[in-house]
């Protein structure tokens, strides 16, 4: 399987903008567009909070914040909020420590656990790349909600590895096609930062000229 070079590497953060929406994607990632709003700047403060890099233990379990990840195989780069080593026999060694350590990925989210997978992708993306950067296997993570103060474990199987994956892929194919996808307009859309830009109740009009000739209506 070829490897992707450094150039072609694309934000893990990207992935989750792309499993939300794909337009999303495109605004943020191709035509570099971003706008802030209440939700983002709430997400922001609460990695600020996290992401200062360092180690720490207590314990059976060392914690190291703010790691930087790379998967040549799939492409992806980023970094993780904070990885957890627990004390296991089956783990693997890490650097300047006795014993063998399970690596478990938390990745820290403003608001409430989501209905959809959007968020469990973004952490079984840390996970492959881990998995690729230290030779083991991870099947287990934890997104850390800020609303809930809970952590929710997310069992890294077989089934969300290839809905990542196979999302991976097709996030590489849009961004080397460059090409934005068509706005529509739904549900996802009321919270979303890009709404004022994106302007998806506009798209859903049958044609510009449509739109048009019903505002002149209007002002007759």
């Amino acid at each position: 399987m070829p490897e992707f070079g450094e150039e072609e590497l694309l934000p893990i953060s990207g992935l989750q903008h792309f499993a939300f929406c794909q337009r999303q994607f495109a605004l943020i990632h191709i035509e570099q567009t971003w706008e802030e709003n209440r939700l983002t700047a709430e997400g922001r403060l609460l990695h600020h909070k996290v992401d200062q890099q360092g180690t720490e233990s207590r314990g059976d379990c060392h914690i190291a914040r703010s790691v930087r990840l790379c998967s040549r195989r799939h492409g992806l780069t980023g970094v993780a909020d904070v990885i957890e080593f627990h004390r296991d026999n089956a783990g693997i060694e890490i650097g300047g420590k006795k014993g063998r350590w399970r690596p478990f990925p938390v990745e820290y989210k403003r608001g409430r656990p989501k209905r959809d997978n959007v968020d469990a992708v973004q952490l079984c993306a840390q996970a492959l790349c881990l998995e690729e950067m230290l030779g083991t296997d991870i099947g287990e993570a934890a997104l850390f909600y800020g609303k809930t103060r809970r952590r929710h474990r997310v069992a890294i199987d077989e089934k969300i590895r290839r809905e990542t994956i196979e999302l991976t892929t097709q996030m590489h194919l849009l961004w080397s096609s460059r090409a934005t996808p068509r706005a529509t307009y739904d549900k996802r859309c009321e919270n979303c930062s890009l709404s004022r830009l994106c302007m998806p109740t506009i798209a859903e009009q049958p044609s510009v000229t449509v739109y048009l000739d019903s505002l002149f209506r209007d002002l007759a």
